[in-house]
């Protein structure tokens, strides 16, 4: 029997978005997870496939560089197709794809089962946030949340794969993920039932209708923000243990290095879910912006501190990155059409996640010239025009708010 034909209760309603909304959050910490597994392994297959570590390291250049640009098909397929039954491909497919790396009998299967991790890994980001738009309530924490989720699969990635490296083996490493993938996709078919031809949601309370023009102009003012985001994001955190290292001073310890990088990460995981709470009492494009001048303010900090007052400067600057990642997938949730929602969202991550390359070869450049001050200025500068963009992006739709508000004053009562 149809939906239509056998509507759900309220009570079914809610218990469907809380399990949908569980999994895209598991899938979130997933996703990061399996892709941060190979730069642990890869240190310890040296003596395996008798190969260099710098050989070893670039077989996983092809699984980010396709995290990134299959964002823009994956997007598209689940707007035209089901966004549902994409993220079970994203499970089954990523889970398969693990397990054949385990399997790997040579370094050519092993880059070809690597490159596969990429691809289907790259479903989950253009697909799983605008489900998790279109099915959240209450659309900024559930979105807090999920930047959680991510951050934690950032988190233990290393520490447990190293653990079960040591235990039982590199290959285990893999084939433990992927039996978890596969298991939760078997779980995500029988819990989350497929919802058919996609149909737009209309618009809801958190959304804001802007005409063709100006809806156009927001979306190509955030692809632009997208970009310098993503150079801003990847230089800082690329080279966070490094310039704690630079900075800081000689007499700091590899360890105590790491535990300082793992602390000022761990203040963006905070600052993320901090946000779903602020944008609750305060208009989110005003948040955005006041973001983006905070990470200004803190990246000219950063440029210019050093010793230990060099680590609020970072925490600062850490949770604003992160800060702004979470609005601004907030804010364009809410000025963009349901409609466009799919492929603006592949195309704002196709842009964050591809900078990930450039981003490395640049700094290595700048590092060798200049060292962290080069680094850190031209980081700075980028935030500056991040700034400006946000601030354009705010003046444009405060119009279209205040637009909304005095419509809703002059509107006759029901």
């Amino acid at each position: 029997m149809s939906l239509t034909a056998n509507p759900l209760s309220p009570e079914e309603q809610a218990r469907h978005r809380r399990r949908t909304i569980g999994f895209l959050n598991w899938g979130h910490l997933l996703d990061h997870y399996v892709l941060l597994i190979y730069p642990t392994v890869v240190l310890g297959l040296e003596a395996v496939y008798n190969r260099p570590y710098g050989d070893l390291l670039m077989l996983s250049t092809a699984a980010f560089t396709v995290f990134g640009l299959l964002a823009l098909p994956c997007g598209w397929i689940a707007d035209h197709w089901s966004r549902r039954n994409m993220m079970a491909i994203f499970f089954f497919g990523t889970g398969i794809a693990a397990a054949a790396v385990g399997w790997a009998p040579n370094f050519t299967v092993l880059a070809i089962a690597l490159c596969a991790v990429g691809v289907f890994a790259a479903i989950y980001h253009p697909v799983g946030l605008p489900m998790l738009i279109d099915t959240a309530v209450n659309r900024a924490r559930a979105m807090s949340w999920n930047g959680v989720f991510g951050n934690v699969g950032v988190s233990i990635a290393s520490g447990i794969t190293a653990l079960i490296v040591t235990q039982v083996g590199w290959r285990w490493a893999f084939f433990i993920p992927a039996a978890v993938f596969i298991v939760s996709g078997i779980v995500y078919i029988l819990l989350v039932p497929d919802e058919g031809r996609r149909r737009v949601p209309p618009p809801t309370v958190h959304d804001v209708v802007l005409d063709r023009r100006l809806t156009i102009t927001v979306v190509a003012l955030f692809m632009m923000l997208a970009l310098f985001s993503g150079l801003v994001f990847n230089a800082l955190t690329i080279t966070l243990p490094k310039i704690v290292d630079a900075r800081i001073g000689r007499d700091v310890s590899l360890e105590l290095v790491g535990s300082i990088a793992t602390a000022v990460f761990l203040c963006g995981a905070m600052a993320q879910l901090s946000m779903g709470r602020l944008v609750e009492r305060i208009q989110p494009h005003l948040v955005m912006s006041g973001i983006a001048v905070t990470q200004l303010v803190a990246m000219l900090l950063v440029t210019h501190l050093s010793g230990w007052r060099l680590i609020p400067a970072l925490a600062l600057a850490v949770a604003s990155i992160y800060g702004q990642v979470t609005v601004g997938d907030i804010v364009l949730a809410r000025y963009t059409p349901a409609a466009w929602r799919g492929r603006v969202y592949a195309m704002r991550f196709f842009l964050i996640f591809t900078t990930a390359g450039p981003a490395v070869w640049v700094i290595g450049r700048l590092w060798d010239r200049g060292g962290a001050d080069l680094v850190l200025f031209v980081t700075a500068v980028i935030a500056g025009i991040f700034a400006i963009n946000s601030l354009g992006i705010t003046a444009l739709v405060a119009g279209a708010e205040g637009r909304r508000a005095r419509a809703a004053a002059v509107a006759p009562a029901e």
